[in-house]
Parts: structure tokens; sequence; C-alpha cells
């Protein structure tokens, strides 16, 4: 059987990665703690999501929030 082909995952595959990111932490984090993770940690978590892509540098607030949002809907969807 061949194995499942993941696209890489950049910045702006906002929901992919708060996929992943609830993956990884299920229920440790709840709506109010998603919205008070500091956005240089948020970074990281990101980088570290196995075939992501994307460059430290082509982050921006925008994409931390729209992540953050769409983790949010994540965790609520699986509640």
């Amino acid at each position: 059987m061949a194995a499942h082909y993941e696209p890489p995952i950049n910045w702006n595959d906002h929901e992919d990665i708060a996929m992943k990111l609830y993956e990884r932490f299920g229920n440790e984090f709840g709506e109010s703690k998603i919205y008070r993770i500091r956005f240089t940690e948020l970074i990281e978590w990101v980088l570290e999501i196995p075939g992501f892509t994307g460059k430290r540098e082509d982050c921006n607030e925008g994409h931390l929030e729209m992540i953050q949002s769409g983790w949010v809907y994540e965790w609520r969807d699986n509640q």
C-alpha cells in the first residue's frame, strides 16, 4: 500500500495548521487558553509541524490570528 502523501503546509494553510496543533495538543488547550498563547510560542509550534515548509520570516500577525481561531474551531468541533 502506498504511503499517504500529504502536501506541504505553508503559513496560509490555516485550517491544516490548526488541525495539526489540535492533533498535537488535544484538550490540553481550551478556547481561552488558545487565545492566550504568545505568538512567539505559536510560531515555534507551527515550525515544528511535520511537512511545514513556511519560513519564519513569512509569518505575520494575520496568519497567527487565523491559526488561533482555526484551532479554537477545531477544539470546539471535538468537544
